[in-house]
């Protein structure tokens, strides 16, 4: 399926997104869920629908984050239109849509969603892109943009319990990785993602470490 119109609505959307949501974002997410999906399924194809609602939904999922959307209700609209007009049926456009409107971490703070399959994909490469080397840089990057400390040892980390705790709270970006980032491994809902994930938290667990025996210098 042509996905074309998908990725310059996306380009569009977020052409002025500077903080770890931008359009190349989108763009891995949507082929590291499809990549993870084929090496799950051997007997896929990448060219199958399958394929191609995942990636549409890796595209297409920070453009109505509200981090970043001013106006969620008026894009999903749009793409409620640019949907079906690519080639989505009905039954598509309601699975895409309800990934990325109920795949996001803070949604299932308090109430876990079951997304359909290609969303399990679309949500855990997400994930996955905030852990890693890339993940480690647009930690800092969000966390600058919105005026947070790099690290202060007087603010502890928090358990979040809730959304609006989550978006509300105190927060420096160090203690981002132990409120979110080093739990996103055990959320995993595929074997391709829950890998990927433990192999990047790794990494980024190494670096933390290293980070703080820089401060404690």
């Amino acid at each position: 399926m042509e996905l074309s119109q998908v990725i310059t609505f996306v380009q569009e959307q977020l052409a002025d997104e500077r903080t770890g949501h931008d359009y190349y974002h989108g763009a891995r997410v949507a082929h590291l869920a499809a990549r993870m999906y084929l090496a799950d399924h051997e007997a896929a194809h990448a060219d199958s629908r399958v394929v191609a609602i995942i990636m549409a939904g890796g595209y297409l999922h920070d453009t109505i984050d509200e981090k970043v959307c001013a106006d969620p209700k008026q894009v999903i609209a749009k793409i409620k239109q640019l949907l079906p007009a690519v080639g989505f049926t009905n039954l598509e456009v309601e699975d895409i849509l309800f990934t990325i409107t109920h795949m996001s971490f803070s949604k299932n703070i308090e109430h876990h969603y079951h997304l359909p399959l290609t969303g399990q994909y679309v949500q855990d490469a997400d994930r996955i892109e905030s852990l890693g080397a890339i993940g480690i840089a647009r930690a800092f990057t969000y966390g600058g943009k919105h005026g947070n400390l790099i690290y202060d040892p007087k603010i502890k980390p928090e358990k979040l319990v809730s959304h609006d705790q989550y978006r509300e709270h105190e927060e420096t970006t160090i203690n981002h990785f132990y409120e979110k980032l080093f739990l996103l491994a055990d959320l995993m809902n595929t074997p391709a993602g829950k890998k990927e994930a433990e192999r990047r938290t790794k990494y980024m667990r190494e670096f933390v470490e290293e980070f703080m025996q820089e401060w404690n210098v």
